[in-house]
């Protein structure tokens, strides 16, 4: 079979690439062409564009290519009709990919969409897009099963490739002496975000709780798209910056504040305590209220549909919460049995699912039907 996907971020080459080992193993003859990235290539041969070279960020940036965004978009679909797939595989990359999944169905290739788009937050009309372009939609939350259900399009819970890759984390032995840390004082992480905005609107308000904390050492887990020297001003004897280690800083971690988004999740599945916290520029958001739909902004809580980690966003994000919702979190607080038992409950939902490999399997019921 003839397989063509689309992954259009780092992120999405990943999980492309994990998804082409799948296919493999129920189809080891499968042919593939793809716009993605490295980690596809280390896969199978057939990188037709790389996701780097097409890569456009932010409004003002997309009105000012929009005519090189045509040209990729036509280039791709030249590049689908040229191959002739048996299955055209969307990854995620909706603004992109919802175009490719109608040019598909127009042009009779069955088509699967692997990571499906954030409706339940924002832009539900396209909802109505995927039920006339999209044969077979992928899901990767527990909770998105049943808010698809309302939209006539199969789509099927396959496991989440996240929370698998967490589950098997070792803590590494040498992660304090490597980052200078001090090994016989407990940790607190604190993930801020990656955007250099909401990084200077959160990390002052989440470091005002190390005066209450003298005990713990405070680690702020760098963004990689921001220096060392961005950084630098919030540094002292109790606060550390590590980069490219994030995953570590939480598994060595008592507890942590975490900008919200999927590392809500993460620190939840490696079951460290938190407090989740957001905010950003008045305006930004007042426009993002009005646009973002949710019940929740933690996924953890959204997978829960309850209230299970504590939420302090935008007015209710200050020195005075983070210190009163750290002191209910940490060992021996109010909250802290709570939290882990719902987190235990949090990883039964998510299940021990081989997403990869689910997701491969029902690709191929897909082309056999």
């Amino acid at each position: 079979m003839k397989y063509f996907l689309i992954a259009g971020e780092a992120s999405g080459d990943l999980l492309a690439s994990q998804l082409m080992r799948g296919i493999l193993n129920n189809d080891p003859s499968a042919a593939f062409e793809y716009w993605g990235g490295d980690a596809m290539a280390e896969i199978a041969p057939g990188l037709k564009q790389h996701y780097k070279d097409i890569a456009i960020m932010g409004f003002l940036e997309v009105l000012l290519k929009i005519r090189e965004i045509k040209g990729n978009i036509n280039r791709c679909k030249a590049d689908i009709l040229s191959f002739k797939p048996d299955v055209l595989i969307l990854v995620d990359y909706p603004g992109f990919n919802m175009r490719m999944a109608k040019f598909g169905k127009e042009n009779g290739i069955k088509t699967c969409y692997y990571i499906a788009p954030k409706i339940w937050a924002w832009n539900e009309a396209r909802g109505k897009k995927l039920e006339k372009y999209v044969d077979l939609l992928l899901l990767i939350f527990p909770f998105e099963a049943n808010y698809f259900k309302k939209w006539m399009v199969k789509s099927v819970y396959v496991g989440n490739p996240l929370v698998e890759q967490l589950k098997q984390l070792h803590s590494d032995p040498d992660f304090y002496n490597k980052n200078k840390l001090d090994k016989d004082k407990p940790l607190i992480a604190l993930l801020p975000g990656s955007r250099k905005q909401e990084v200077k609107i959160m990390l002052p308000i989440m470091l005002s709780a190390a005066n209450h904390y003298p005990e713990y050492q405070f680690v702020i887990a760098g963004a990689p798209g921001l220096s060392k020297e961005f950084y630098a001003i919030y540094l002292d004897k109790q606060i550390s910056l590590v980069f490219g280690e994030t995953h570590q800083i939480l598994k060595h971690a008592t507890a942590a504040v975490v900008c919200s988004g999927t590392a809500s999740l993460e620190t939840a599945i490696l079951g460290i305590p938190q407090v989740c916290v957001y905010a950003a520029n008045p305006i930004t958001y007042a426009i993002a209220k009005r646009v973002v739909k949710v019940k929740y902004a933690s996924l953890v809580n959204l997978n829960l549909d309850k209230l299970v980690v504590v939420e302090l966003i935008q007015k209710d994000l200050s020195p005075e919460r983070i210190f009163q919702e750290l002191k209910y979190i940490l060992p021996g607080g109010l909250k802290y049995k709570t939290l882990l038992q719902d987190y235990a409950a949090l990883n039964d939902l998510f299940g021990n699912e081989d997403a990869a490999n689910k997701a491969a399997k029902e690709i191929a019921k897909l082309l056999k039907a």
